[in-house]
């Protein structure tokens, strides 16, 4: 306060016990700061610790539900590679199946080309000769007609003969 000296005893006395219990409440207030600020650095660290904690909980939730998705995904995948392997094996199956078919088929084909063909080498000089005649009698009825006539009859040759043989 005052740096002079009071010339009154009460006075002196007063101001000591104002000196005093302005330390007093100093200290008090500082205490009191202290205390609150420790109160507060309590509360944040609970908050701290709670936020933590949540987040340890979330991060652990999150991690349960990533594994259990990745579990999913991988059971997906193998499911689908082994449904696409038999699809694979089904379709390579049915082509094998198919191309033996084909093969059977074309035997039996070739066989009755064949069988066709040697039936048409032995009718095929019967059915020439038979032409041969028909052109032969066609021609004397003709002689005394038109050339139209003559374009309307076909010659008839061992090859025209063999693919009218084998279209029948």
């Amino acid at each position: 306060m005052s740096t002079r000296k009071p010339k009154s005893p009460e006075l002196a006395a007063a101001s000591a016990n104002l000196a005093e219990a302005a330390q007093h409440v100093r200290l008090a207030v500082s205490q009191k700061v202290d205390e609150i600020g420790a109160a507060v650095s309590a509360e944040l660290d609970k908050a701290r610790k709670a936020a933590v904690t949540k987040r340890g909980r979330a991060r652990r939730k999150f991690d349960a539900l990533l594994k259990k998705a990745e579990g999913r995904l991988t059971k997906a995948t193998d499911k689908a590679r082994k449904s696409l392997a038999k699809a694979v094996r089904d379709a390579e199956k049915a082509m094998e199946a198919t191309k033996a078919a084909t093969r059977t088929e074309l035997t039996k084909l070739k066989r009755a080309v064949g069988d066709k063909a040697a039936t048409a080498k032995r009718e095929g000089a019967k059915v020439v000769s038979k032409k041969v005649v028909a052109k032969k009698v066609v021609a004397k009825k003709v002689a005394g007609k038109k050339p139209v006539a003559k374009k309307a009859v076909a010659p008839a040759t061992e090859q025209g003969a063999a693919k009218v043989v084998a279209t029948e």
